[in-house]
């Protein structure tokens, strides 16, 4: 492995020193890769243009998420950043030097790369929907079809690409991780796939979900915990090299990012269920572009101020809870709430002309 770790640290080297001057680019693709675009962003105009496709964006994200959190605990992945202080292999050397940004000092383990599974797996989903949906509509494989589907691909393993590179020019993860992470989130998209059932979810199974994949991490911590085995090694490894303390955020802690992820789930099975959508969705039966347009925009709107409210980071608990709260009321916000203003707005609006 250290000889790994080396021609990794490597590639970070030679990238950081031959594109130095595109590291405001690498750390715009970091930040647009991470799952927070997904919820705020990719998810509102999908669901409201397609739920079916919204909600696998969801269970994607979600699910490779957590398998992306317990994957880091069984395979213990250095990060490049602290590695090359904390190794014995450079002990007859001087250490290669590189960089730190802003964005580099994630407090978890390294292996899988979550930004690399996320944005695999989500743009997976979108990739795939748009050429189910085309060919559902021209099933004749012409041309057209064929350059299409060629576009979109080549489009697909770009991003990939660009994220790949961004996360090792920010010395956040080693090459091996990143291509880890693209393989295991397509896998995790590919299941979901072939598993209709998830689109007609009841709130039991949602509960029942979310309870049971937080229990898991949890118990599964608790036991290492108890057998001598501490998951949360890597933060004292990020904090004791992270070239600023200000650099270390809570929302990279494992747990945050756990407690985050079952907010949405949870919250997007209230809101599939609630009667505030069952009602909006009776009233949209037609689907008309307006009512889908104005979802759209007021969905990314509010989803932004959501999104951009900082929360306390005095207590941890707290700060647990309160992301939790936060992360629960975006779907219910973008799936609930607002259409159920919007119809009442638009139709409101009309039955009074009426």
């Amino acid at each position: 492995m250290d000889l790994l770790h080396d021609s990794g640290v490597q590639m970070v080297q030679y990238l950081q020193t031959r594109y130095n001057s595109s590291q405001d680019w690498f750390m715009f693709v970091s930040f647009a890769a991470d799952l927070r675009s997904t919820f705020c962003i990719f998810f509102p105009i999908w669901f409201h243009l397609c739920e079916a496709v919204g909600i696998k964006l969801i269970w994607v994200a979600v699910i490779g998420d957590w398998l992306n959190l317990v994957f880091k605990w069984i395979l213990f992945g250095q990060r490049p950043y602290w590695w090359v202080h904390d190794t014995d292999y450079y002990k007859n050397t001087s250490a290669p030097i590189i960089e730190q940004f802003p964005i580099t000092c994630e407090t978890g383990p390294g292996s899988p790369s979550g930004h690399a599974m996320g944005s695999a797996g989500v743009y997976y989903v979108m990739v795939t929907a748009v050429l189910t949906s085309i060919l559902q509509r021209h099933p004749s494989k012409n041309f057209k079809n064929r350059c299409l589907r060629g576009i979109l691909w080549t489009g697909f393993w770009g991003v990939q690409v660009c994220v790949c590179l961004s996360r090792v020019f920010l010395a956040a993860h080693f090459p091996h991780q990143v291509i880890a992470g693209v393989i295991s989130g397509m896998a995790v998209a590919e299941i979901f796939e072939h598993v209709s059932p998830v689109y007609k979810g009841s709130l039991k199974r949602y509960f029942y979900t979310t309870l049971f994949l937080f229990c898991f991490a949890l118990g599964f911590y608790l036991l290492l915990k108890v057998l001598g085995v501490d998951l949360l090694w890597s933060m004292e490894k990020a904090k004791r090299w992270c070239a600023k303390p200000e650099w270390i955020h809570i929302d990279t802690t494992p747990f945050a990012g756990l407690l985050r992820n079952m907010g949405i789930f949870f919250g997007l099975g209230l809101a599939l269920n609630s009667q505030l959508y069952l009602e909006s969705y009776k009233e949209r039966q037609g689907q008309q572009l307006t009512f889908r347009l104005c979802c759209i925009l007021s969905s990314l709107l509010v989803l932004h101020l959501y999104d951009s409210f900082e929360l306390p980071t005095n207590v941890e608990l707290l700060f647990y809870l309160l992301s939790f709260c936060k992360s629960m009321a975006e779907p219910l916000t973008a799936v609930a709430i607002i259409p159920y203003c919007v119809s009442h707005v638009l139709w409101g609006q009309e039955k009074k002309i009426l």
